[in-house]
This record gives C-alpha cells, sequence and structure tokens, in this order.
C-alpha cells in the first residue's frame, strides 16, 4: 500500500492526500510536479526512474487507511541531478 508521503522531498511543499500535483517514482520517493518534471526532468534523483502522478485515497479509506505523517525533506544536489536526469531522460523504461 502507497504510504501517500505528506511533502515533496526537494522543495518541502505540502503534498497532502488529495494533492494533484504529487508524483512518486517505483520507489515512492515523492515530488511536487515542479520539482518532479522541471528540475529532475521526469528522472527521479535517487533510483533514476521515472515519476508518475500520484493516486488520491478515496476519503472513505483514508481514515481507516492513513496517508503517512513522516516528512522526507532531502533537497538533491542539482549539479549531480542534472547529469541524472541528462544520462536517463532519453533511455526507454525497457533499457532503464
Amino acid at each position: 500500500m502507497l504510504e501517500i508521503r505528506p511533502n515533496c522531498e526537494h522543495c518541502n511543499k505540502a503534498l497532502p492526500n488529495t494533492a494533484t500535483e504529487a508524483m512518486i517514482c517505483s520507489f515512492e520517493c515523492t515530488y511536487c510536479k515542479e520539482c518532479a518534471l522541471e528540475i529532475f526532468k521526469n528522472v527521479c534523483p535517487s533510483c533514476s526512474g521515472n515519476f508518475v502522478p500520484r493516486p488520491i485515497r478515496p476519503k472513505k479509506l483514508i481514515e481507516k487507511y492513513p496517508a503517512s505523517a513522516k516528512q522526507i525533506f532531502k533537497p538533491k544536489d542539482l549539479e549531480k541531478a542534472r547529469i541524472n536526469s541528462n544520462e536517463f531522460k532519453n533511455i526507454s523504461p525497457e533499457k532503464r
């Protein structure tokens, strides 16, 4: 089950369960859409995977399965992220 992390790991923007701009990779690294697409060019700076929109947990289930309250705030080294993005942004998912 997804943790539904509450903030962008890079800029610390709040991303509650209902946030439509939350993006995640396959390891559930969580970023706002601006950081994921504009800064990291759709390449996760941690695992080099791509990002997809994070789903919203339905209101009727959020009480039974609450979103995570644990904030992860680890701004990335932008030079390393740029190199990573340039290396992986044009590689098809099959070659990653």
